[in-house]
């Protein structure tokens, strides 16, 4: 039996900045700022641009915004990309990704 010495929490923000270096390896991705106002609060509040975290009972479920470089094959590019965020963020926080939802907003020409 393992003894608890106390509790473990990981701010949505530790867990964003976790997401963006592990979407920062894939070069044919590129993390999408919001609006003034949402690049502002995500400023305010630590975050990273284009990442949204929520964090409930040690389940994580991440929201990114992204563009794609023309000619990737976008199916595969976004599941590499999904792969790649919930290996780091298990790996690195010890909480479980329920989920990686990707958004492609643009194609980079």
């Amino acid at each position: 039996m393992e003894d608890r010495i106390g509790e473990i929490r990981v701010a949505d923000n530790v867990v964003a900045a976790v997401a963006g270096v592990a979407a920062a390896k894939i070069e044919q991705v590129t993390l999408r700022s919001g609006a003034f106002y949402q690049d502002w609060a995500k400023k305010l509040n630590g975050g990273a641009k284009g990442i949204h975290v929520a964090v409930a009972d040690g389940q994580v479920v991440i929201g990114m915004r992204v563009s794609v470089k023309y000619g990737t094959p976008i199916h595969r590019v976004c599941h590499l990309l999904q792969e790649q965020v919930k290996d780091s963020v298990e790996e690195i926080t010890g909480l479980v990704v329920e989920a990686v939802d990707v958004y492609v907003e643009a194609v980079d020409l």
